[in-house]
């Protein structure tokens, strides 16, 4: 009988193609869903994209919108204000809520006088007066260009003495968080005045009609009856959509508006974008009525609607 020898190298060589197959299927099956996947990461990158570009741009619309409003000629007790109030409104699948605080109301540390500051620190964070005399050099110091050591401040050689691997800046503050950084300032103090501090016044007074308490107290002889007897006069009087009466401590203080506005945004797919912005009424130039001291982006919400909005 004749036998045939190449029966089982013919079955061998099919069973080879076979798994050959069966890998290649499995090669392309991975790379077709890893494609997929890339193209479905790049697809939801690009809506993330969209919207957040247009959570953007409704925040810097409202933004706008607020402005606008404390603009308009008003009762003194209309309810757009710069008292902090939160309003909140739809556009579109969007919900904004924003508010503006008027920083007028507030210390300047770069314009203040030194007796204003050091009333401050005392009144508010509570410090004893050796201590708000060393804050108030070691500011002075931090933002006069030369490095001569004033009485109780700090140049760059206590600075470096102290292990800091930073000097002052020889410059105006550029913001209030840059007041950390002053030699003898804590987490405590600061966290008790940060609230009551603004870089963009520019001037050396506050307005007392949205100054708040405590800046009120740290005005040269204040005390809390005064202040209070004032609040609730300056409360009465917008109740009644009335002028806000004047403080007679806060002397002279130009009647100026510096307005933080804040707008945060909510679309309907949970994209969040926050605008924070500082502007000036009253610019010389018809076509630009505000400046803009300050444009950035928001890291938290942290506006809360009032119950009935």
């Amino acid at each position: 009988m004749k036998r045939f020898h190449g029966a089982p190298a013919a079955r061998a060589q099919a069973g080879v193609a076979l798994i050959l197959v069966l890998w290649l299927v499995v090669l392309l099956t991975v790379i077709a869903s890893g494609f997929a996947y890339s193209m479905r990461t790049e697809a939801l990158a690009a809506r993330n994209a969209v919207g957040l570009a247009q959570a953007r741009s409704i925040a810097d619309g409202a933004v706008s919108r607020v402005v606008l409003e404390l603009m308009r000629l008003r009762q003194p007790n209309d309810a757009w204000q710069a008292d902090g109030a939160v309003h909140t409104w739809q556009e579109g699948d969007a919900t904004i809520a924003a508010n503006a605080i008027d920083e007028s109301g507030k210390i300047d540390l770069n314009a203040a006088p030194d007796s204003l500051l050091k009333n401050l620190f005392e009144t508010a964070a509570g410090v004893d007066a050796d201590t708000a005399a060393h804050l108030v050099d070691a500011i002075g110091d931090w933002k006069d260009a030369d490095d001569v050591r004033r009485p109780y401040g700090a140049e760059s050689a206590d600075y470096e003495q102290a292990g800091l691997k930073y000097k002052p800046a020889n410059a105006p503050l550029e913001t209030v968080a840059e007041l950390q950084r002053v030699m003898g300032m804590t987490p405590a103090i600061y966290a008790a005045v940060a609230g009551s501090l603004t870089v963009f016044s520019r001037q050396s007074g506050v307005n007392p009609a949205y100054a708040s308490r405590t800046v009120l107290l740290a005005l040269p002889n204040a005390t809390p009856e005064v202040v209070d007897a004032y609040l609730a006069q300056r409360n009465d009087a917008l109740t009644q959509r009335l002028p806000v009466p004047p403080f007679p401590l806060a002397g002279g203080a130009a009647q100026i508006n510096v307005w933080r506005v804040r707008a945060e945004v909510t679309t309907a797919d949970g994209t969040t974008f926050i605008r924070e912005a500082v502007m000036r009424p009253g610019a010389v130039d018809p076509l630009h009525p505000v400046s803009v001291l300050l444009w950035q982006e928001g890291d938290q919400k942290l506006l809360t609607p009032p119950p009935s909005q």
